[in-house]
């Protein structure tokens, strides 16, 4: 099978298990493998190529690409250990729409603790993001959007679920999620879709982290 002839180089399965997590540039990929920028693209290529691979653009930066992993990827392979954290935060610039629909199907999906904050929070949480929560039986639990420094701690595990938010901080974030801006689009359509995304990624993050006491 072609997935598994891909996964047979080291190189390749340490790509793969980078990603799992969530999304990654390719410049982000050579920091932490060390690699050439020529034979990271060829393993980049084995891994797409073999259908485990998806590209987007960044929606910042659009010089740049992520890459995560095609849906199924690792349907039927053992899945990796837990990683214990002691609460998740994620982050968007505005803190207005997809950060506050990841933290309330967060809260919804796991026992660990959850807040969510914004580089740039907005003056209010988005009315697109409130009629998508009340289409799927989910309410926001924030009454305003927040900044980073009121709510990050140390130790918290952080994902980013915009692309600026993850550029402004440098890939400081424990894991980025690219999904696209909602706001830009406006619709409900736009909105469902980022609504489906973040719940997807959460029900795969969700059961592989427990909870450690800080």
């Amino acid at each position: 099978m072609a997935r598994y002839a891909a996964l047979a180089d080291p190189v390749r399965l340490r790509i793969m298990d980078l990603l799992t997590l969530g999304d990654a540039a390719p410049v982000e990929l050579q920091a932490e493998l060390g690699v050439s920028s020529s034979l990271l693209a060829h393993h980049l290529n084995q891994l797409e190529h073999a259908g485990l691979l998806l590209r987007t653009r960044s929606e910042a930066d659009r010089r740049r690409t992520y890459l995560h992993l095609a849906p199924g990827a690792f349907t039927g392979l053992t899945p990796s250990p837990a990683l214990g954290v002691r609460r998740v935060v994620f982050v968007c610039t505005g803190n207005s729409a997809r950060s506050q629909l990841a933290a309330a199907l967060w809260h919804d999906a796991s026992d660990i603790p959850v807040a969510s904050a914004g580089t740039h929070p907005a003056d209010a949480i988005e009315p697109g993001a409130i009629a998508a929560a009340d289409r799927h039986g989910l309410t926001l639990r924030a009454a305003r959007p927040r900044t980073l420094a009121e709510v990050l701690d140390v130790d918290d595990f952080v994902v980013t679920v915009c692309d600026t938010a993850h550029e402004e901080l440098a890939g400081e974030g424990r894991v980025h999620w690219s999904v696209p801006d909602p706001v830009r689009d406006g619709s409900d359509a736009a909105f469902d879709a980022a609504f489906e995304d973040i719940a997807a990624r959460i029900q795969s993050l969700a059961p592989r982290l427990t909870t450690t006491k800080g």
